[in-house]
């Protein structure tokens, strides 16, 4: 198959906010299936481990087409979004995709869900990027994969990751982003880049004050997150938010958006190491998708291929 059209087939498959579409959220009824959204009986799932370049060992659920046809077949790896798990948004999305004949694999990021490393709660953007890169591994190294036709799906704060992957890994040959994060910009400027040079020198201060306390007190402060209860008054993207993750709807118990917070630490990295520089040197088809009521942070930037094989797909209303 085309990599282009696997870009365009992979995005016609998935939802084009950062939670899953109400049409797919109610829970199954079995105690073996522990997703968020239902099992389709189209596709066929397995639990796989692999590990990233820094030894730790990622988990991840393989869906594969019941009636896959012969010989290889393209493969997408999933991730995303920012604190979700894999038994939520890119479970759905990976799921949607193996029922339109892509071999497809949804994993947590390192330390986070089933997926190692410690302490938990831990964002980077090398790591995070580099994860996306060991999911290629794992998928090359399939006999049923065409080890040239691997594309990715970053979907929300994992889009940024998924661009950076595809920036530095030449292997993926079709990147795809869904209402896309870049978690650079919002960490170093804040929402609605709201935050001034000294504002961000004062927010330094008080992270590495918080490093300090961190290892004199021997665990890691969290940062705040989704509150338990909506007062009425929050922006619009909590409240959505909140509809997904803090309720039946897509609550779920590994999931840090439902059931925790990052290290409030985590932040520090990203305000330094901007993840989407080498972005315009991807000559692999990109596409990027955004909402008509994106927040100004999720980037509506062309990513510009160096040759003549422009994909034009970026600034697409849904």
């Amino acid at each position: 198959m085309n990599m282009r059209k696997l870009c365009v087939l992979g995005a016609a498959a998935i939802s084009f906010i950062c939670v899953a579409p109400d049409s797919a959220t109610s829970a199954a009824s079995t105690a073996k299936w522990d997703k968020v959204f239902k099992k389709s009986d189209k596709v066929d799932v397995q639990k796989v481990t692999f590990k990233n370049r820094y030894g730790i060992e990622l988990t991840g659920d393989l869906y594969t087409p019941k009636n896959k046809a012969e010989g290889k077949l393209a493969a997408i790896a999933v991730s995303g979004p920012f604190g979700a798990v894999k038994e939520q948004v890119s479970g759905l999305y990976a799921q949607t995709l193996a029922e339109r004949g892509f071999i497809t694999l949804a994993f947590d990021p390192s330390f986070t869900g089933e997926s190692g490393g410690t302490p938990r709660h831990v964002a980077s953007p090398d790591i995070n990027t580099e994860d996306f890169s060991a999911a290629v591994d794992y998928l090359s190294a399939r006999s049923d994969v065409d080890e040239n036709k691997i594309g990715i799906l970053g979907i929300c704060g994992f889009g940024g990751m998924g661009l950076n992957a595809a920036a530095m890994d030449t292997r993926i040959k079709a990147t795809v982003t869904s209402t896309m994060y870049d978690m650079s910009r919002v960490n170093a400027n804040g929402y609605f880049d709201s935050m001034t040079p000294e504002d961000r020198y004062t927010l330094r201060e008080k992270l590495n004050a918080q490093r300090t306390e961190d290892y004199k007190n021997g665990n890691y402060a969290k940062g705040s997150g989704l509150p338990d209860k909506l007062t009425g008054e929050e922006p619009q993207f909590v409240k959505d938010y909140y509809g997904y993750y803090k309720t039946p709807r897509g609550f779920h118990e590994r999931s840090i958006n439902s059931n925790g917070n990052w290290n409030e630490t985590s932040v520090l990295s990203f305000m330094t190491m901007p993840i989407l520089t080498y972005s315009n040197e991807i000559k692999n088809a990109v596409l990027m998708i955004h909402g008509e009521n994106a927040q100004p942070i999720m980037t509506k930037k062309a990513v510009l291929m160096k040759d003549s094989r422009k994909l034009e797909a970026i600034d697409r209303i849904v």
